[in-house]
Parts: structure tokens; sequence; C-alpha cells
């Protein structure tokens, strides 16, 4: 069963709790692979708590900290950060790479949610 968050919280996957807490959530899950030494990962963290808040029970957002969590960011080939990969029904539908406007990242995810 996967983890519930306080609204606007980015709950934090690994490599271990990857599978249940992303590949098995019953809703569409977004992650955030990410770096503490990256910029751009702290400049979308807002964005994702904003919108984690305002979709509550129709998509989570986790955070994978690829650093500590390498094989994970390898199954998924991230090779920049920050790369958000929007997960339905278990398998990856979609990337984003880089950091973007919160608009422009809500109307991509609703692009990619509506296929």
């Amino acid at each position: 069963m996967p983890s519930t968050s306080h609204p606007g919280e980015l709950l934090a996957v690994t490599d271990d709790t990857f599978e249940r807490e992303v590949l098995r959530h019953d809703v569409p899950v977004l992650v955030d692979f990410w770096a503490q030494w990256c910029p751009p990962c702290h400049m979308i963290a807002p964005v994702l708590a904003e919108i984690a808040s305002e979709r509550q029970g129709s998509l989570a957002i986790r955070k994978l900290n690829t650093d500590e969590n390498p094989v994970t960011a390898r199954d998924y080939h991230v090779m920049s950060l920050p790369t958000l990969v929007l997960f339905r029904r278990g398998r990856a539908v979609t990337t984003f790479v880089g950091a973007r406007p919160k608009a422009r990242l809500l109307k991509e995810l609703d692009d990619a949610l509506r296929d």
C-alpha cells in the first residue's frame, strides 16, 4: 500500500521502495530524479510541492536522489537533472528534462495524462 503524505509534502523513494511507492501506486506518479548539488533541482522543488498539494488524490509526486539511488536512475536512463518521469499503471509514460515553470509543467502533465 502506498504511503500517505501531507499536502505539499514530497515523499522520497529509494531503489528499494521504488516498485511499491511508484510502480504499484493506484494514481499516476511523477518522479523527480534530483541531486543535492543540482541548482535547477532546488528551483523546481517548490513548484512540485505546490502541484502535489493541488493534485492530491489524482497525482502523486515522489523524489528520488540519484546520487543515493543510482540503480533506478540508470534503469530509467536519467542522464540530466532534474528529470521528471510520469508513471501510470506501473510504466513510464513520458519524461520531462529540466526545470520549467509551473504553468508549462501542468500543461505537459495534463497532455500526457489525457493520452
